[in-house]
């Protein structure tokens, strides 16, 4: 299945040197001595996924994840290509950062890149030197954990990325309406009795980004979306003909507040799980292509940091290895979409977004390669790749399961 030709059908591959060098419709590929032959029967061969949305904690927070953990969580979950954050300590504003960001990326057996911070130390206060990071090879822009408040300062961020032909990632939630961040106001909020965040601390940016963006040329990403209202807002800014997308995450589009009373702190994220309302409307732009891609926003943390109280733990759950069941589970299996849809959101779409060459399977084209196994059905454990373990669906019952993961010609991953 490849989401690029939508070609759709039964076929032989044969990876060479990295690459796709031959696809043979129906079959009738012959092995040659020394080659390995993978018998896919029964399975989908798909694009690797792509997740242009992940936090791998390293520099400065390698007690939750590194770089290496991470690779294998997605190499686990079917990932061939990720985009790293740049939320780390040191902050992803300088080159030395990026590099060594880059070099461990590198030793991993799976597709890394890196974005570089927006402004310094992601205070929104002054722009990062965004033209010599995107040269040194950041693939975006983004102060992801953080949104950038000051109006002059984003549109100085939108001119330069524009310039440098790389998208902008907005975090989206206005501090100024949010009591305490991770809890939706409304029954959550209530039932923690706090404050919480409201939609509007979402929606309300996103419009005003929307606008700021408009004429500066600028790709603009609207990052793990999950109000009614800020799905309606990138929905009118593409009618309008702006460069713009959006990310959904599978916890909103698979729960909603009710998961933070039922699991606390394992369902604590920024933004929150939102209400059955904003569920349905993230999964009907997920149907009509206002959002076009799946990221996971996987955000490991530590037990000792989730076990703190509601309003002091951090948000954020890990997402990679759970990502593929959730979409077939909840997406495809209630019949939302198709599996094609499923694999162009986490493949071709994010890819297009972020420029990588990833996400399709052509002859000539990467041999990023996932097998997946669409009617398995498998038990959540609480034994991850990844070093954390936050997330509330350990104990779920998913549908589709990745098999195999090959990378550049190579079995990075195979199932037990």
């Amino acid at each position: 299945m490849d989401p690029k030709s939508q070609m759709e059908g039964r076929a032989d591959l044969i990876l060479s040197d990295g690459r796709v060098e031959k696809i043979l419709p129906g079959g009738g590929a012959l092995p040659q001595p020394g080659d390995e032959v993978i018998d896919a029967a029964g399975l989908i061969v798909a694009p690797g996924l792509v997740d242009v949305h992940v936090h791998f904690r390293d520099p400065g927070f390698t007690e939750k994840e590194d770089i290496l953990t991470g690779a294998a969580a997605a190499a686990k979950g079917g990932y061939t290509s990720v985009v790293m954050m740049g939320n780390t300590d040191p902050r992803c504003d300088n080159p030395e950062t990026l590099e060594y960001m880059q070099k461990k990326a590198s030793e991993t057996p799976i597709h890394i890149y890196v974005t570089c911070n927006a402004t310094l130390g992601m205070k929104g206060e002054e722009i990062s030197d965004i033209a010599r990071l995107c040269k040194a090879g950041a693939v975006g822009v983004t102060d992801d954990g953080l949104p950038i408040i000051d109006h002059g300062i984003l549109t100085q961020v939108f001119l330069k990325a524009a310039q440098c032909g790389v998208p902008v990632s907005l975090h989206e939630e206005d501090p100024s309406l949010i009591s305490e961040n991770g809890v939706n106001r409304g029954k959550a909020s209530e039932y923690y009795g706090i404050g919480g965040s409201p939609s509007e601390a979402e929606s309300s940016l996103i419009k005003r980004d929307l606008q700021i963006a408009e004429g500066t040329g600028v790709c603009v990403d609207i990052q793990h979306i999950s109000t009614a209202e800020g799905v309606e807002a990138v929905r009118a800014a593409k009618a309008k003909g702006l460069n713009v997308h959006a990310e959904a995450t599978p916890h909103h589009f698979t729960l909603t507040e009710d998961a933070v009373i039922n699991h606390g702190t394992n369902a604590k994220m920024n933004p929150p799980l939102r209400t059955e309302a904003d569920r349905q409307a993230v999964i009907r732009g997920l149907q009509d292509g206002t959002i076009d891609m799946i990221a996971t926003d996987h955000a490991p943390h530590t037990g000792e940091e989730k076990s703190r109280p509601i309003t002091k733990a951090p948000s954020g759950i890990i997402g990679l290895e759970t990502a593929l069941g959730l979409g077939i589970t909840e997406l495809v299996g209630k019949g939302y979409i198709s599996m094609m849809d499923l694999i162009r959101l986490m493949t071709y779409g994010p890819s297009q977004v972020y420029r990588l060459d990833a996400g399709y399977i052509a002859e000539g084209g990467p041999a990023d390669i996932v097998l997946i196994d669409p009617d398995a059905e498998w038990i959540v454990e609480d034994k991850f790749a990844s070093k954390a373990h936050n997330t509330p669906f350990i104990g779920w019952k998913l549908k589709g399961l990745n098999k195999m993961t090959i990378v550049s010609g190579k079995v990075v991953y195979k199932a037990e």
